[in-house]
């Protein structure tokens, strides 16, 4: 028997939560409804949850501060819903972890159907990484000395660095892990973008200077006196081999 999809929905005003919240448990999921952003934090913090819709304007404090503490320890997909149709909102929801963005009011169908889209993208995602390591395996004896440095955990999208497991937002695991599997490569923010963002085309340049200071306060925590990733001023960045 298939165990129901669990679902975390933050939001404050009931006449918008219980229609979307009965469309969802007609799809067989079971939906757990919070109103406030630190009963989000807490409950993810005792609970394993498939989806997490998260609504921007709460009461205490609002969506995108709940999403940037959510994401030092949680990687579950999680879609903003929003009153404001701005575009920097939108760009900001997306930058610091978020998979979807819909704007109110919307239809219980729209958000079936983004949930939907954004497990089949993580699907596929985990499908080609299971067929890269069966391809790779070869490649794993060559890079046996580096186990020691990085260690790779796909399945809990977690990275360990000297056997320290790093605490990492999506984008920084997505950046550092693309990094690592073409070390000494020089690629340009626009590359790493096109790469690692789901939208590229609503992210700035200097988002990725951003993920980067973060990663390396990160990795200087680890071992202080490395400087894995290096800066290509005027091009990109690399990770260099330690």
């Amino acid at each position: 028997m298939t165990t129901a999809k669990q679902i975390l929905y933050v939001e404050d005003d009931a006449a918008i939560v219980l229609p979307l919240k009965y469309a969802l448990e007609r799809e067989g999921w079971q939906v757990t409804w919070v109103s406030q952003g630190r009963l989000a934090l807490t409950e993810t913090q005792f609970r394993t949850f498939d989806f997490i819709i998260l609504d921007v304007g709460l009461p205490d404090i609002d969506g995108f501060e709940v999403c940037k503490q959510l994401r030092q320890y949680c990687h579950t997909p999680l879609l903003f819903l929003t009153a404001r149709d701005d575009e920097i909102d939108r760009i900001v929801g997306l930058e610091i972890g978020a998979d979807d963005y819909c704007h109110k009011p919307f239809s219980a169908r729209e958000i079936i159907s983004r949930i939907k889209s954004v497990w089949r993208r993580m699907q596929l995602s985990q499908n080609s990484v299971s067929a890269n390591s069966l391809a790779n395996t070869a490649d794993d004896i060559v890079q046996a000395s580096q186990q020691s440095v990085w260690q790779c955990l796909p399945e809990r999208l977690q990275i360990l660095y000297f056997g320290e497991a790093l605490q990492l937002t999506r984008y920084e695991y997505g950046l550092l892990k693309f990094l690592i599997d073409h070390p000494t490569q020089v690629f340009s923010r626009q590359q790493l973008m096109d790469q690692v963002w789901e939208h590229p085309d609503h992210s700035l340049d200097r988002t990725v200077d951003t993920h980067i200071k973060s990663l390396r306060a990160k990795l200087k925590k680890v071992r202080r006196e490395l400087e894995p990733i290096q800066t290509h001023r005027g091009f990109g960045y690399s990770l260099e081999l330690n």
